[in-house]
């Protein structure tokens, strides 16, 4: 039995705000069922693989279930993953990016992206690794008219340590308000936050946080 009223109790009085991403990463789909029914709409994954395997085709999902990517995409991913997902959380690189324009301008989808940034600087993480790079993409935005950046979104640092936590999380979110204070960009979304560490992500402006195994319970790895 999942655990959703608990969590989504805990964030509404803690962060009234904040959205709530549910993660089903490695558990069936009748558990992502029995969230629906409970009222979540917002659900998150982190493999095309999984996606694939999991869920039905779009047209046969509930009604405003909403499927996002979360994990890293390869390239050579791009068109098995694009009719699978609502949102792509996880650019990371230019060449990503042109990719899926290709992908979404012969079908003439507009589809929203978060840019994922590396705020923590660990080489197991993707995600952009400078503030540079990052601005870079920002600036390639009109190239790739297909996509609509939404907002940004990274993980904390590894360790649960919570001003480690704090400065990854602060430092995104003022990346957050140049991208919309210096390029007028009018994004809505600052995904930071998981199981162990959302409370400080919603202290440092995070709008949505992604929680798994508070809701679903420890994860099976033989999936």
């Amino acid at each position: 039995m999942v655990n959703l009223n608990d969590v989504r109790d805990e964030i509404k009085e803690y962060a009234p705000s904040v959205e709530l991403m549910a993660v089903s990463k490695t558990h069936p789909y009748e558990a992502v069922l029995e969230c629906y029914d409970l009222g979540q709409r917002l659900f998150g994954e982190n493999r095309v693989q999984e996606v694939a395997e999991k869920f039905p085709p779009k047209a046969e999902r509930p009604e405003g279930m909403y499927v996002a990517l979360i994990g890293h995409l390869q390239s050579n991913k791009v068109r098995k993953v694009l009719p699978l997902v609502d949102r792509i959380d996880s650019v990371d690189s230019i060449a990503l990016m042109d990719k899926l324009e290709r992908e979404l301008s012969g079908n003439d989808r507009v589809l929203d992206i978060l840019f994922e940034v590396n705020a923590s600087g660990e080489a197991q993480k993707s995600g952009f690794e400078s503030d540079d790079a990052l601005f870079e993409a920002v600036k390639h935005l009109p190239e790739v008219p297909h996509l609509n950046l939404r907002g940004l979104m990274t993980v904390g640092p590894l360790g649960n340590d919570r001003d480690a936590n704090i400065r990854c999380f602060s430092h995104v979110r003022q990346l957050y308000d140049k991208i919309r204070d210096e390029y007028g960009i009018s994004l809505d979304i600052l995904s930071m936050g998981m199981s162990g560490d959302w409370k400080e992500a919603c202290d440092c402006g995070s709008t949505e946080v992604r929680i798994g195994t508070a809701i679903f319970g420890k994860r099976s790895y033989d999936v």
